[in-house]
């Protein structure tokens, strides 16, 4: 990643529980254009003149698109491909102009290809707005998950008169009066990873070697943290602690980076330089801090997006997959002769013919299918398994938006299209890992695959980076990762520092006047994604196991965990701007106590930040769940983390009959993967533990005679966090 990377807010709102009246939610529209393009839609019109800042006429606000087309030209509007599940209508205004008499058609984009047309009826009006809402069904554009956008082409039956359009959106079905969640505490997904809680910290960060770093990672959960972090590490020279733009020391050494992240008892992911540094120089990196420091740094990767011109690289030629493969295994090689302990990553982006960056001359074949490409990856692959060279992981880096500040006033993020694409993450696990296969071939079932950098846009950060939004993002994406077999996750970043070239469009959520992309601003400012990071910290942790949990609309999200105490955590997203969701929660396989803890966090929280409110109120809310159950009924407010934490219900014990004289037999019942304790008193209030036992059924029997002990005992069992 490159080291860039209507003032508008909700009063806060009031979750209604079960006794809610079940009623059709209306859901946000996605607006497209309003006196400027949304959402991160842009221009891919093919017509003689385009203005989208035409200032007469317009049917609201202060700018209309003109356009000027010959016959078969049009205004085209597209952007990343997304699901049109959420949506029902096509909606705009148009204006034939002083001569009106246009014939128009209309047709979705999808990356699969064209889909239907829809003529619209009669001719366009002079001096006229009219109204048009297309059913996404007439343009073949109905429920697909690779829309791209539309065009609004002139036929030749009509004249070629400038025409105006205003007012663009996709209009929202109406949302469920009861969501479905369902949890089957036996499905197994897989167990959680440590790497999964990561940040990235930054050479420049002068505030990174204190106590109250130190605090925020613990409160945050971090387990691991990758360093010197970004495109500097491709200019990083570890021993000098400078790079190669600039002569002077950076604000933090690796020692500082050391002594911080021994101190939380954290592992590291360190990035050797490879755009302008030598596999002498990672080696004596290795040896210095796991040989003569004793640090034991298990995770070092072999550069930064190197298929990336923004990259710094001084080989020639410059961002080759050839090259960097080759170089890899020399960087490979010496570093684990200075410790044969570590684990070496390279740098893999998914799309066989991504970054070609002009290779010719190298071509990698496809073992499945027997096709050539001459993609970064392919050729990175195909180029080590020749060499007999076999990488410990392969890094992906994943950021969904980029804002150019050279573009703006439109607007290139979306708050609705970023939460709804967080599960990108399956689509691309699933193209690395076909490429390992296909290019690397049996022995690649041992690469990991790990990804050492995310957040919402690459680009410059504006409102939505250090907004609510942005919080959500970071759960759902990790949410959604845990059910892949990506074994890590590192956050860009801890800090990053301040920011106001980005997009801060009225349209996006937030109240905040900087962009940022680190979860801390200047010394100790949380933003909402620390929060989203300490939450997920209590979802789950090392030993606990990810479950498959479910959600019938795509807006309440639902991910799941056992505890290895066998408490279950049940994690819901509400991503939705505007409405309550009141959703049936099923549980399979897991009876909970009626009464759980709830942690939450969302717009109160967010509120509190804005108007000064205490600190306490800006933080995780602690609540109480009280109508837990195998079924059970709750609603969910707008933009919220909710984690409801699902402590077993009691068990039940029972005398059994035994023959031997004086002593007392017993039975548990209880839930399987739950561990409980047995504990006896002789007066109800000092209880002493006798045994513990995690049940592999639903009871267990204590064949073994329990001593009767005085005349008066009392026995309870009781389930053991």
């Amino acid at each position: 990643m490159q080291q860039l990377r209507r003032l508008f807010w909700l009063a806060p709102w009031l979750a209604l529980e079960a006794a809610s009246v079940p009623f059709a939610r209306a859901q946000a529209p996605l607006p497209i254009y309003s006196d400027h393009l949304l959402n991160g839609f842009q221009d891919w019109g093919w017509a003689s003149v385009i203005s989208y800042t035409n200032t007469a006429p317009v049917h609201s606000g202060s700018s209309s698109i003109g356009v000027s087309a010959s016959y078969w030209q049009a205004l085209q509007i597209g952007g990343r491909p997304f699901s049109t599940t959420l949506y029902s209508n096509l909606v705009f205004w148009i204006n034939g102009g002083a001569g009106g008499g246009q014939s128009l058609q209309a047709q979705a984009v999808l990356a699969s290809g064209s889909a239907a047309t829809y003529v619209l009826p009669g001719t366009l009006p002079a001096n006229t707005w009219k109204q048009y809402s297309i059913p996404l069904s007439a343009i073949g554009a109905a429920n697909v998950t690779d829309f791209e956008g539309f065009f609004i082409q002139l036929r030749s039956s009509g004249t070629t008169n400038t025409f105006y359009v205003d007012d663009v959106q996709l209009t929202s079905k109406p949302g469920p009066a009861l969501v479905h969640l369902n949890l089957n505490a036996s499905q197994a997904v897989r167990g959680v990873d440590v790497r999964w809680f990561g940040l990235n910290t930054a050479v420049w960060d002068g505030n990174f070697k204190t106590a109250t770093s130190i605090s925020l990672l613990k409160e945050a959960g971090a387990r691991i943290l990758r360093f010197p972090g970004g495109s500097l590490s491709d200019q990083y020279h570890w021993a000098s602690n400078t790079t190669e733009s600039n002569k002077w020391t950076c604000a933090t050494s690796f020692s500082d980076f050391a002594s911080v992240a021994t101190n939380i008892g954290a592992q590291a992911i360190i990035t050797v330089n490879y755009g302008s540094g030598t596999a002498a120089e990672a080696a004596a990196w290795v040896r210095d801090s796991n040989i003569t420091n004793h640090y034991g740094f298990k995770y070092w990767e072999i550069g930064n997006e190197e298929y990336g011109a923004w990259e710094t690289d001084t080989n020639i030629p410059p961002n080759d997959g050839y090259t960097y493969a080759n170089r890899a295994a020399l960087y490979i090689e010496q570093m684990k002769a200075a410790d044969p302990t570590i684990k070496v990553g390279i740098v893999v982006t998914p799309g066989q013919d991504s970054s070609v960056n002009g290779n010719t001359t190298h071509p990698a074949t496809n073992s499945i299918t027997g096709q050539v490409h001459y993609g970064w990856t392919p050729v990175v692959l195909a180029t080590l398994k020749a060499l007999g060279v076999t990488p410990d992981f392969a890094v992906h880096h994943r950021y969904p938006e980029y804002t150019d500040p050279k573009v703006l006033p439109a607007c290139p993020d979306s708050d609705s299209l970023l939460l709804q694409g967080a599960n990108g993450w399956t689509g691309d696990v699933a193209d690395l890992r076909q490429q390992i296969t296909g290019y690397f071939g049996a022995g690649g079932t041992n690469i990991e695959l790990v990804c050492t950098e995310n957040n919402s846009d690459a680009g410059a950060p504006g409102r939505q980076s250090t907004s609510l939004v942005n919080g959500l993002y970071y759960a759902a994406t990790l949410g959604e990762l845990m059910k892949t077999e990506l074994n890590g996750f590192v956050w860009w970043d801890l800090r990053n520092g301040t920011d106001t070239t980005g997009s801060f469009d009225p349209s996006l959520y937030g109240w905040r006047t900087n962009g940022d992309l680190g979860m801390i601003g200047n010394l100790s400012t949380r933003y909402p994604p620390f929060y989203a990071a300490k939450l997920m910290h209590y979802f789950a942790q090392p030993g606990d196991t990810i479950l498959n949990a479910a959600s019938d609309y795509p807006l309440l999200s639902a991910y799941a965990a056992r505890r290895a105490s066998g408490a279950v955590s049940l994690l819901v997203l509400n991503k939705d701007s505007a409405s309550n969701f009141n959703a049936q929660v099923t549980l399979t396989g897991f009876v909970p106590n009626l009464s759980v803890p709830l942690l939450s966090f969302g717009i109160p929280q967010d509120e509190a930040a804005r108007t000064n409110g205490p600190v306490s109120a800006q933080d995780i809310a602690t609540n109480n769940f009280p109508s837990a159950g195998a079924v059970f009924n709750k609603s969910f407010p707008p933009l919220s983390l909710n984690l409801l934490e699902l402590i077993p219900a009691p068990p039940r014990l029972s005398v059994l009959a035994i023959s031997q004289p004086g002593a007392l037999g017993l039975a548990l019942e209880g839930q399987s993967g739950v561990r409980y304790v047995l504990e006896s008193s002789t007066n109800l209030t000092v209880w002493n533990s006798v045994l513990t036992n995690t049940l592999t059924g639903p009871t267990l029997n204590f064949t073994s005679a329990l001593p009767a002990g005085p005349a008066q005992m009392f026995w309870r069992a009781l389930w053991q966090p």
